[in-house]
Formats: C-alpha cells, sequence, structure tokens
C-alpha cells in the first residue's frame, strides 16, 4: 500500500509533505527527530481501514523542504506550527496525533498552541522529561553519513549497536528499519534528512542543565486530552519513574511498556497497536 505524496506551504513557505490515506477520523502521524512518515507504514497498514492516516515529514526530512536558517527553524514551535498548517490546509479543526519522541513533543506543543486540535495524543518514548544522556547517545550518530555499502550491512551495523536496547530483534526487522529512515542511492543506504538538525540539536543540548530536559509545562497543556503513552522497557529517553510521575498527574492516561524495545518502539507490537486502536476508539 503506498500513497504519492502530496505538498502544503508552511507558515514560512517551506514545501512539505505529506501522505493521506484512507476513510475515517483523522489520525496525523509526527515522526522522530531525524525520521520521516516511513516509520508509521506498519501503523499506518493497521488503522487505515477504519481511520483516515495523514503522515507528514517534518521540514528537513524526508521529502520535505531544507531550512534555510537550520538554527531557528528545527525548533519544536516552529515544527508544531507546521503540522497545525497542515490541518488549516486539509480543512481540519483538529485530529488525533501519534507522535514518536520529537513527534510526541510536536503533538504536546500543538496542543498548548491551539487548544482542541490534538482530539487525542499517542506519546512513543516521549513524556514529561528528556534524559539528557539518551539525547548524548543519539548525537553519536545524528548528522553523519553512513557507511555502509548496502542496506543489509546497514541492518547489521544498527543490530549490533540496538543488542542491549533491542534484544531478540530479527536481522530482517533491522533491514526495515533500515530502508525506513535512510534513503536508497543506488542501492546505498544515504541520509534522509538535513544533516544541519544537528547543529540545531546541539545548540539546544547546550542550553539543557542537569541530567534531563523539563517538558512538564507541555504536557500541563494536554489537560482533557485522551492520552496514551507508550514506553520502551530499555529507553535511555524516558525512563520508569518519569512515566510513573505522568501516570500520577494523569490517572486517566493509558499507558503501556513493550518488552525488549528501547527508544524508541517500532509501533508494529501487537500490544503498541492494540493500545492505540483502544485510545483512537475511545476519542472517536
Amino acid at each position: 500500500m503506498s500513497a504519492e505524496p502530496r505538498f502544503f506551504a508552511a507558515p514560512d513557505g517551506r514545501r512539505l509533505a505529506y501522505w493521506d490515506e484512507g476513510d475515517g477520523p483523522p489520525v496525523l502521524c509526527l515522526a522522530g527527530l531525524s525520521r520521516n512518515r516511513r516509520d508509521f507504514e506498519p501503523l499506518r497498514d493497521a488503522l487505515v481501514g477504519r481511520w483516515r492516516v495523514i503522515r507528514l515529514d517534518s521540514r528537513g526530512r524526508g521529502l520535505s523542504e531544507r531550512a534555510r536558517d537550520p538554527l531557528a527553524e528545527y525548533a519544536p514551535a516552529v515544527e508544531a506550527a507546521d503540522a497545525l498548517a497542515l490541518l488549516d490546509h486539509l480543512g481540519l479543526e483538529g485530529a488525533a496525533v501519534v507522535g514518536t519522541s520529537r513527534g510526541g513533543i510536536l503533538g504536546m506543543t500543538m496542543a498548548a498552541l491551539r487548544p482542541g486540535s490534538v482530539r487525542a495524543l499517542v506519546l512513543n518514548d516521549i513524556g514529561i522529561e528528556v534524559r539528557i544522556n539518551g539525547l548524548r547517545r543519539i548525537m553519536g550518530y545524528l548528522g553523519l553519513p553512513p557507511d555502509h555499502a548496502s542496506f543489509e550491512e546497514a541492518a547489521r551495523a544498527i543490530a549490533e549497536a540496538e543488542a542491549a536496547r533491542f534484544p531478540g530483534v530479527p536481522l530482517a526487522r533491522w533491514e526495515r528499519h533500515a530502508r525506513a529512515i535512510f534513503d536508497d542511492e543506488g542501492g546505498r543506504p544515504v541520509l534522509s534528512y538535513d544533516p544541519r538538525l544537528r547543529d540545531a540539536t546541539a545548540a539546544a543540548l547546550a542550553a539543557v542543565e542537569g541530567d534531563s530536559l523539563s517538558l512538564e509545562p507541555l504536557f500541563a497543556a494536554l489537560e482533557g486530552v485522551p492520552l496514551l503513552t507508550i514506553r520502551g522497557e530499555n529507553s535511555d529517553i524516558l525512563d520508569a519513574d518519569a512515566l510513573a510521575r505522568m501516570a500520577a498527574l494523569r490517572p486517566d492516561m493509558a499507558h503501556v511498556t513493550i518488552a525488549d524495545r528501547g527508544h524508541a518502539p517500532f509501533l508494529d507490537e501487537p500490544e503498541a497497536i492494540a493500545a492505540i486502536e483502544s485510545l483512537l476508539a475511545r476519542a472517536r
């Protein structure tokens, strides 16, 4: 199943790509920091018969236009405004949002910028705070071109790097992952995002004091929004204590921890899909 990309203009005129499939209540999928719409293909396949699944390539990712000023443009407030502009472009007052990592931050920011625009929110391995050690790990590869001759080689390298956080994941699943996160240039994996994301992320990281980045004001903006948090058991971004704090603040929040997953679950896990479908049914 594959839809053709469509395009719209962001508030500052950047040309951004999205995919719009299925009929039913809208579900907007927002990917992680350096990721793109392909991350949501398994979830799309699970939902598209009953839901309208909209997947956005945030600016600088996938087929969307790169920033002219990366330090200013690769910022959650800007990217959340882009997502709201997509809803406007589609004539939608709101949508359920599924956000992985950075995409979850965008979903929270959308709710803060325009109350009522987020009808329900799935936070995939993101929440009330971000652990800095996890961000530092991501900085170890962010923006660096992959040095792999093939996708099979990339899959083996990823499997080795993620073995402790994602034990038991078959090599074939890692190859599918590699084909999602990289573009294919004559059979060779290449970055599917603007490498200058590294500069913007490094600048944001340098401004953080302590061992975590608090997102508590954004989380507070979700009052009244049906909420599900999915956490990888071995995540170094969202730890168990943070999830417990979120559950204490929002006793109505559904949450599930996915065994043998780190940052972030793929969202093809049966328990993740079941939890997402349950939340969407509540918000329908």
